[in-house]
């Protein structure tokens, strides 16, 4: 009997192709309640408050035990079944239905996709990882919400159910944004623009919205109509939201008055740059009060066109000029002028050469962050950091691209990062003059100066309005004067002027010549100090705190949620100081809503900080805030690895919120965005000796790290939190970083350091008596031997491991996967029969507990073993449902290792063809991964299966 339950519409249920009945609706909002966290135990307990609510009635327990029994039957076809399992669902799963009593709960054990949300999920996340293949998201994406039939889970009414219920409209509303977002890529307009204007009707505030209206209109030949919604919409935000339209929205404005062909649809049969690949649009919104500098921007037009008349667009420009001259400002002006001639993307980099509180950034973490923009899958990656450099340099190869590089410390930070070929321009900002940039790369050197006093009253003008400059023309000479001409300290003055029109500016004149300015003839940046403390005497106790606050914050940028943790203020209140600081030029706001200062700024906001604020006061802000990332960090941490070593923590420090996160995707994407911040929380909190916080970063950073190929970082990591484990008293602490550092040696390839760690490990282990902490111990020996191809010795430690799991209770996950280590080893050293014997008991623990990686996996070694045993029929049966699994869960590394032994059945059972394409679809992958080495063994067997074939 086949089995589907519908959850994004009726709450229905089906059993071969059959509506059933689910009963009263409290009994249909038990059966919700399991599905949406299918094959999870829910513990009767939050049953009961999902289908009564907080205050249940006192035969609450026994009535869900009545209704689970009733349901039992309805999925059984309404026949007796006593172990209430029925086949699951029709045409989206081949296992079992069962509800199940299990660890105080239930749980509704069945094929994920037997349930329509889980179905949208895996469409919406399938869609995720198509990359650049339009043509495929559409087709998932309508695939996904064609699965809704109305108003999720209706016929239940709960609170619970009305909180999934908005939940699940919002992942709704997403991907039907996303299928916007995709049908515009592939040139469609005219055809959404009825979709898109109910869509603006439901979320007139919805900044996304907006903008794709706007742009189907702009296709549909309907220009006015897109620049007049376009004012409508900023209008609205203005009056009620207090605030413009964001970058994209006024960029795409922008591109529209100026009638940017890009923005047409391409012609049909032609395919879009984003069906080549990513294609990464990393420059920061343009500075929007730009000024003058007409003579720089002339002289980086005639570089660029110089080139062009020689066919070549390789140019290297490197601004030079003191703090706050406006270096980064001429760059991305300049930049965004000419991003249309980079057809291919732009990359963007702030490389920190002079940021207060941190080293400037390694070279190679440029690099990384490049090869991520440019949609490089983490499998891809290599370790080594020169090898990293070559693939970045080859995927640029005969690119048209325009590559920022701002805030560089000296040549050698940059010359890692330069393109290999002359199809690429660079922009490097600093405030050093790099000679050898310039003689041993032909770089096109440019000072920046102070402004021009005409330049200063235009910029002045700009921000204040023509009228008010003229009316006071000695005010404003005295204000130019007195800046110096700098364009930092003039914006700051700006900015706080404008925030005060009712003072005329002979005022603000007036307190800043009080100010005692010392003169500024030798180092212009010199007087930014005097500008700022003026700006800062200005602001109100909560803005000046709140300033302060930010000049200690571990990281070059915060998020509000961060933020307002650090400052100690509701997300509200924070957002309204935050905006108010912005209004007053201290503090910017980037493309992703995240807040950051000017390194000039942000240092003079931490010695703030040291003199005005009690030390006390400081240390909670920065306890508050690093908190904040390890808590936050930690769920994510559960949710990328459920199985993986637990972490006790601490309950959260007073005023710390962390944010909540509910699921995978979510997960990634807040490493993704604190990533920086996270490294430099690490090192604030080692700073103020606060120890817990150092390894338990390591620690819930690693599945991260590991997920994205971020090697290199987790060592530093692991490093660090070595210092805090010598001072740790605890045995276990201490082995769990000895362990997790020999392990990121070992990643690395390090086999020596990663053995001291490990041995280290194991003494400290055993001192301690500590079963959990040696069996796991024993299991990273295990690997680390692996790598180096020791298969007795990684055998050896894993039988070490797998004695002491066995007196250990509720360890079946990490039993299961030693079992298998241990029968992968054997079949290593070619003791068959008892290599599979200890796999067979691994996939029946998988089985037991649906580990469907394990599953995989297990068949795997399986599979070879059947193989070597003779049994090629079976062992290929193995290999094609491991390989299915896996690519069911888009694991790609255990994929193409199942393609790779499918060869060998395929060949010895005479079906050379078939072979054949394994082995070739494995070698594309291994070389898609970076692993020529593996590429490199299978066609080595390509070539001798070609060879037997022409009988040579």
């Amino acid at each position: 009997m086949a089995v589907g339950i519908d959850l994004l519409g009726e709450v229905t249920a089906r059993v071969d192709g059959r509506a059933v009945d689910l009963g009263p609706a409290k009994q249909r909002c038990v059966l919700a309640a399991l599905a949406v966290d299918v094959n999870h135990v829910v513990p009767a307990e939050r049953l009961v408050e999902r289908v009564w609510g907080v205050d249940p009635p006192r035969r609450a327990q026994a009535t869900l035990s009545s209704y689970v029994s009733r349901l039992r039957q309805a999925l059984a076809g309404n026949t007796t079944n006593p172990a209430g399992t029925a086949t699951s669902a029709t045409g989206t799963g081949t296992g079992t239905a069962s509800l199940v009593h299990r660890s105080g709960g239930y749980a509704l054990l069945t094929e994920r996709t037997s349930v329509d949300l889980h179905r949208f999920h895996h469409l919406r996340a399938r869609a995720a990882a198509a990359g650049g293949d339009d043509a495929q998201v559409e087709q998932l994406l309508t695939a996904a919400l064609g699965l809704w039939r109305g108003e999720a889970l209706t016929g239940v009414d709960s609170a619970w159910a009305a909180t999934e219920r908005d939940r699940m409209h919002q992942e709704r509303f997403g991907v039907e944004l996303d299928l916007i977002d995709c049908r515009l890529r592939l040139g469609q307009g005219e055809q959404l623009v009825a979709q898109l204007s109910r869509l603006t009707a439901e979320h007139p505030l919805d900044e996304r919205v907006a903008g794709q209206y706007v742009l189907a209109l702009y296709r549909g030949r309907r220009a006015a109509d897109a620049l007049e919604h376009y004012q409508r919409f900023r209008t609205r935000l203005v009056t009620e939201l207090g605030t413009d339209p964001g970058a994209a929205l006024r960029d795409l404005h922008q591109r529209i008055l100026n009638s940017d062909p890009s923005l047409l649809a391409p012609p049909r049969g032609v395919p879009q740059a984003a069906e080549k690949g990513v294609t990464p649009r990393q420059l920061p919104a343009p500075p929007t009060s730009f000024i003058g500098r007409h003579d720089e921007l002339a002289r980086l037009d005639a570089a660029l066109e110089g080139a062009s008349r020689t066919a070549r667009t390789m140019v290297i420009s490197a601004i030079a000029g003191s703090g706050g001259m406006g270096k980064t400002w001429l760059a991305l002006h300049w930049a965004h002028r000419y991003a249309d001639r980079f057809p291919d993307g732009q990359l963007f980099v702030d490389l920190r050469g002079f940021s207060p509180d941190r080293e400037p950034m390694n070279p190679a973490v440029a690099v990384r962050g490049f090869l991520d923009a440019l949609g490089v899958d983490p499998g891809r990656v290599p370790v080594a950091p020169h090898a990293q450099a070559a693939l970045f340099r080859s995927l640029i190869a005969d690119k048209r691209m325009l590559l920022v590089l701002d805030n560089a410390v000296d040549t050698a930070q940059v010359v890692p990062l330069l393109p290999g070929t002359d199809s690429c321009l660079v922009l490097v900002t600093s405030r050093n003059q790099l000679s050898g940039l310039i003689s041993a790369h032909g770089a096109a050197h440019l000072m920046l100066d102070v402004l021009p006093d005409a330049e200063a009253r235009t910029l002045l003008a700009a921000r204040l309005g023509r009228a008010r400059v003229a009316a006071e023309k000695q005010s404003v000479d005295e204000l130019i004067r007195l800046c110096s001409g700098l364009p930092l300290a003039l914006s700051v003055i700006a900015a706080r002027a404008s925030m005060r029109p009712d003072v005329p500016l002979s005022g603000f004149a007036a307190e800043l010549r009080e100010l005692g300015l010392q003169a500024l003839d030798e180092d212009p940046a010199a007087g930014i100090s005097t500008v700022l403390s003026w700006s800062h005497q200005a602001l109100t106790p909560p803005q000046a705190n709140a300033f302060a606050l930010l000049g200690v914050a571990p990281g070059s940028d915060i998020g509000l949620r961060a933020a307002a943790d650090l400052i100690g203020l509701p997300t509200g209140a924070t957002r309204a100081v935050l905006r108010e600081l912005e209004q007053a030029s201290l503090v910017g706001r980037d493309v992703r809503g995240r807040y950051r200062m000017h390194d000039l700024v942000r240092r003079y906001a931490g010695d703030a900080a040291r003199r005005e604020l009690p030390e006390a006061d400081r240390d909670a802000a920065l306890r508050r805030v690093l908190d904040h990332y390890v808590q936050t960090a930690h769920t994510g941490h559960r949710l990328l690895d459920p199985h993986g070593t637990p972490v006790q923590l601490d309950p959260p420090v007073p005023g710390c919120n962390p944010v909540p996160l509910d699921g995978d995707p979510a997960a990634m994407e807040w490493f993704q965005a604190e990533h920086a911040c996270l490294l430099a929380a690490q090192h604030a909190a080692a700073e103020i000796g606060w120890w817990p916080p150092v390894w338990r970063l390591a620690l819930v950073l690693t599945s991260f790290h590991v997920r994205r190929g971020h090697l290199n970082d987790n060592l530093r990591l692991w490093q660090e939190a070595l210092v805090a484990a010598d001072r740790a008293a605890d045995h276990a602490t201490r082995v769990l970083v000895y362990r997790n550092l020999g392990w990121a040696y070992a990643k690395l390839t390090r086999h020596d350091e990663a053995m001291e760690h490990l041995d280290r490990a194991i003494a400290l282990a055993e001192e301690s008596g500590d079963s959990f902490l040696l069996a796991h111990t024993h299991i990273a020996l295990a690997w680390a031997w692996e790598l180096d191809d020791e298969w007795q010795r990684a055998l050896e430690q894993t039988l070490k491991a797998l004695d002491v799991l066995r007196t250990m209770d509720g360890g079946y996950a990490r039993e299961a996967v030693t079992l298998n280590m241990a029968g992968w080893y054997t079949a290593k050293l070619e003791a068959y029969d008892r290599a599979r014997e200890y796999c067979e008991q691994a996939l029946a623990l998988h089985r037991k507990h649906d580990d469907r990686n394990g599953v995989a996996a297990t068949l795997d070694s399986l599979a070879y073993i059947a193989h070597r045993t003779g049994r090629s029929a079976e062992s290929l049966e193995m290999y094609q449902e491991a390989l299915g699994i896996f690519r069911d869960l888009e694991h790609t590394y255990g994929a193409v290792e199942s393609l790779e032994g499918m060869g060998y059945p395929l060949a010895a059972l005479g079906r050379p063809q078939e072979a054949r394409a394994a082995w070739q679809e494995a070698i594309d992958m291994y070389r898609a991964q970076q692993r020529p080495h593996l590429a490199a063994r299978v066609e080595t067997q390509l070539f001798e299966l070609e060879r037997r074939l022409q009988g040579t």
